[in-house]
């Protein structure tokens, strides 16, 4: 059985998966000194779901002296069109099953800035210490970032991959878009800290990082059917104290946290999307009583679940 056939999540530690998909987009950028930016889009096969995933790196290489900082993404749920006629009265971008043009795509984009532009950001010492030693390089020892992918940033990376302009106006589109990329990832991590580095050493390891993402499709995939740490940590194989920190520093969020936000996105989803009633979605979430849920529920969305079934 081949890879793609027994992981079909994408992750961004597993780029080998792409290797095999069909490429329908492709584009370099480079500024000399400056930034670098390659964009790869391929088509999205069935039953393939994609993970949306960002990192951040920090290069160091003492005995080569490369010294640079690259950003990662990889996104799904795009769609790709190969018309390219700015005035197209039946907008291929528009889900329409009937389009023959459009293809659903995992779409990976890698920017890379060089010491110099990024030193040229701070004009003066910034009272963020460790923004300071990451954009002057500070640290002697490479590392690596999550990114998590909030609405500007995701804003930013579709305004890159799906807008029209051409030639010298696209040049300056895309070194503007970068720019505001790199601020908003810059913003969207917690401070950087470079004794942090050393904290999780075994993420380090890709086996263990793979956990890590097991552990995370597994919550999902018990929307319905709480499971608890202990059991989650056997399922995947880990300890329960690795299992809390690393999903800490790879995501952002506690676990606890994480899983109570995708129930009551789901739970909104039914109530206002499919009309469920508040007892069917407390009860297909594996809540003991209404009451309960109705609670969890306006603390995640501040609306009393009822009031997304008045129409």
């Amino acid at each position: 059985m081949s890879k793609k056939a027994e992981f079909p999540h994408v992750l961004v530690a597993e780029q080998a998966i792409f290797d095999d998909l069909p490429l329908v987009f492709s584009k370099r950028k480079d500024i000399p000194g400056s930034w670098h930016l390659e964009i790869n889009r391929r088509k999205l096969l069935p039953k393939m779901s994609v993970n949306d995933q960002g990192t951040l790196t920090y290069h160091f290489d003492q005995q080569e002296e490369k010294r640079y900082l690259s950003i990662s993404f990889c996104v799904g749920g795009q769609t790709y069109c190969k018309e390219s006629v700015v005035n197209c009265e039946e907008c291929k971008l528009n889900p329409n099953a009937q389009c023959v043009e459009q293809t659903g795509t995992i779409d990976q984009l890698d920017f890379r800035f060089e010491p110099v532009h990024l030193k040229n950001l701070i004009k003066s010492e910034s009272k963020n210490s460790e923004l300071n030693a990451l954009l002057k390089f500070k640290y002697e020892h490479s590392f690596s970032r999550p990114v998590v992918i909030n609405g500007r940033i995701r804003h930013t990376l579709d305004s890159i991959l799906n807008h029209r302009y051409a030639d010298a106006v696209e040049n300056i589109f895309i070194n503007a878009q970068t720019q505001i990329l790199l601020l908003y990832t810059l913003e969207s991590m917690n401070t950087i800290q470079e004794e942090e580095v050393p904290a999780c050493k075994f993420l380090a390891y890709h086996e263990e990082r793979e956990k890590i993402m097991n552990a995370r499709e597994i919550l999902l995939r018990h929307i319905g059917d709480p499971i608890t740490i202990k059991e989650l940590s056997r399922k995947v194989a880990i300890n329960e104290c690795y299992l809390k920190k690393g999903f800490k520093v790879m995501f952002g969020t506690t676990i606890f946290d994480f899983y109570q936000d995708q129930r009551m996105e789901h739970a909104r989803y039914l109530l206002y999307e499919k009309g469920l009633t508040v007892s069917e979605v407390s009860a297909m979430l594996g809540y003991s009583s209404i009451s309960h849920f109705s609670t969890a529920f306006k603390k995640h969305t501040g609306l009393k679940p009822c009031e997304l079934l008045v129409k």
